[in-house]
């Protein structure tokens, strides 16, 4: 895809696709406590930057989702806070899924973007027009984006991104703007 056709993908989008663990986080995930009969409590972290980026996409018009093949009561509570409109979790087909929730919103993969950093990503590739990878993705993820950031997935890999797609928009200098005032 050239650099025309990039801009072009990014400006037409309605909706923008996240895998989860090793996109929105660094994919370690620490559980605490739990035993035999007792489960233990999940902890992830997410980047603060990625998560004001998001509330930029929503806020420029984009529909956001969420597709993990994992799942836990932290990621639901951090797509809820964020305002995410469509979390998967325990997804075991990740373009399966995107496919329906295309079908669900009537959007075309021409004017969907996604980004991911493993091989079940490559379902959401298959279904975007546009895909982004963070810089510590696999090989083969990097190897088929359209852009690959600078930084680690969980470490501002979706600003930088969201910034891109922002920026491709036009939307960019109001957001900077609305905040130096």
């Amino acid at each position: 895809m050239n650099a025309l056709d990039r801009s072009d993908a990014l400006r037409r989008a309605r909706l923008v696709v996240f895998d989860v663990d090793g996109t929105l986080t660094d994919g370690a995930i620490e559980l605490i406590g739990g035993s035999a009969t007792e489960k233990p409590q999940e902890m992830q972290r997410f980047d603060v930057r990625d998560g004001i980026a998001l509330r930029w996409l929503v806020d420029a018009g984009l529909s956001l989702a969420w597709i993990s093949g994992r799942g836990s009561g932290v990621t639901e509570a951090r797509g809820v806070e964020l305002g995410i409109h469509h979390v998967a979790l325990r997804v075991k087909d990740k373009r399966v899924e995107l496919e329906r929730l295309q079908q669900r919103l009537g959007i075309q993969v021409e004017e969907t973007l996604a980004m991911g950093d493993d091989m079940p990503d490559l379902g959401l590739r298959a279904r975007s027009a546009f895909f982004a990878a963070p810089a510590d993705a696999c090989a083969e993820i990097r190897a088929r984006a359209d852009f690959v950031t600078n930084a680690a997935g969980g470490r501002g890999s979706v600003r930088e991104f969201a910034e891109l797609v922002l920026r491709a928009r036009g939307a960019w200098d109001a957001i900077v703007e609305s905040y130096a005032r």
